[in-house]
């Protein structure tokens, strides 16, 4: 006689994925209070098996009940419900993060170039090339002075 149980499905966000083939999915549930009749927020943190390492930080997973694969470990991911997204200004070399083993999300950003100091004069700002980013100024129209006293 086969018994047919209903696995326990959870849904939750991944708070790390440093261990191999394992994620660690935090789970929050809005709780009541008995007497006060006010909503807590309650956090857990569950230990899910990831076979393929697909899992990122930052990803919403749905997790499945299973059998005892260790110690702690007692759910497997049965999908990424929607991914953490990514800036790809955050992506430095991918081939420098695969050699360091470093998620993108977790690289240093990439500085900004020093922008060229200004032209003093304007024979060093007509001499100047112009850059994509800044058009070079026009230079102002000569005027007479004119003194007001005359």
């Amino acid at each position: 006689m086969i018994r047919e149980t209903t696995k326990q499905e959870i849904t939750g966000t991944v708070i790390s994925d440093r261990m191999n083939k394992t994620v660690v999915v935090q789970v929050e549930n809005l709780k009541m209070h008995p007497r006060y009749k006010k909503y807590i927020k309650r956090r857990k943190n569950y230990k899910a098996h990831d076979e393929q390492n697909e899992c990122r930080l930052g990803d919403v997973v749905r997790l499945m009940s299973t059998r005892p694969l260790s110690k702690d470990k007692c759910w497997r991911v049965v999908e990424i419900i929607r991914r953490k997204y990514v800036s790809t200004a955050e992506i430095v070399e991918t081939d420098e993060l695969v050699m360091r083993k470093i998620h993108p999300a977790e690289a240093p950003k990439a500085e900004e170039p020093a922008a060229a100091p200004a032209p003093e004069t304007v024979a060093e700002a007509e001499a100047a090339p112009e850059t994509a980013d800044e058009p070079a100024a026009a230079p102002a129209p000569e005027t007479e002075e004119v003194n007001p006293a005359d």
